[in-house]
C-alpha cells in the first residue's frame, strides 16, 4: 500500500471511532509523518460530525481532457509565437534601419505567420470557449489536474518569457543597444506574456478554489 493510502485508511478508520482531527494529527506526527502530509490527508474528509466520515471532492483526470487541453496548449503557443513573429516583422517595417545590415522585412515570414494565426487563434478561442462553458455547466471540472497542469505549465513559460525580456532590456540599456526598434520588440514581447500570465493566473485561481 502506497504511503498516501496508508494515511488516508488511517484517518478514515480514525474519525469512523470518533477521534477529534487534533488527536489524530498529534498521533501522525509523533508517528513522523509531516506536517503537510497530515493536513493533506485531513482535508480530504469534511469536517463534520456525520459518521461515516464524509469524504471532500478531489481532482481527476480525463484521457479525453488531456486531449483537449493538449490541443489547446498548441494552438495557444502557435498564437502567442507567431502574434510576436508577426509582430517583430510590422515593427522592423515601419522603424526600419537603414544602416543595420540585420534589419530586415520579411514577406514570407508574414504570409506564414497570419496562416498559422487564421488557424490556430480561432481553435483557441474556440476550445477556451467550450471548456469555460463546460466548467460553468459542470463546476466539478473546474477540479481536472489536467487543466491545473495546463494552467500552470501555461503560467511557468509566460513568466520565463517576461523574465527573459526583461534580462534583454537591461542587457541592452547596459550595451547602449536600446533602440526604439528593439524596444518596441520587448514591449509586445511583454504584452503578449503578460496578458496570458494574467488570464491563466486567474484561471489557476480558481481551479485552487475548486480543489
Amino acid at each position: 500500500m502506497r504511503p498516501a493510502d496508508q494515511i488516508a485508511q488511517f484517518v478514515a478508520d480514525a474519525l469512523k471511532e470518533g477521534r477529534t482531527r487534533a488527536e489524530i494529527a498529534a498521533a501522525l506526527q509523533e508517528a513522523g509523518w509531516a506536517q503537510n502530509e497530515v493536513a493533506e490527508a485531513l482535508n480530504a474528509w469534511a469536517d463534520t460530525a456525520f459518521i461515516p466520515p464524509v469524504p471532500r471532492p478531489r481532482p481527476y483526470v480525463s484521457a479525453r481532457e488531456a486531449f483537449l487541453y493538449g490541443l489547446m496548449f498548441l494552438a495557444l503557443a502557435m498564437t502567442a509565437w507567431n502574434i510576436t513573429t508577426l509582430g517583430f516583422e510590422l515593427i522592423e517595417l515601419w522603424l526600419h534601419d537603414v544602416t543595420d545590415r540585420y534589419s530586415l522585412y520579411n514577406v514570407s515570414t508574414v504570409r506564414w505567420s497570419i496562416s498559422v494565426l487564421v488557424v490556430f487563434f480561432p481553435l483557441f478561442l474556440w476550445m477556451n470557449s467550450r471548456a469555460q462553458s463546460a466548467a460553468r455547466a459542470d463546476p466539478g471540472k473546474r477540479r481536472s489536474a489536467v487543466r491545473k497542469w495546463f494552467g500552470y505549465i501555461t503560467l511557468f513559460l509566460a513568466a520565463l518569457a517576461l523574465l527573459g525580456d526583461l534580462i534583454a532590456v537591461i542587457y541592452a540599456l547596459l550595451s547602449g543597444d536600446l533602440t526604439t526598434r528593439f524596444f518596441a520588440k520587448a514591449a509586445l514581447v511583454a504584452l503578449t506574456a503578460g496578458l496570458i500570465f494574467l488570464y491563466f493566473r486567474g484561471e489557476t485561481a480558481e481551479a485552487e478554489d475548486a480543489s
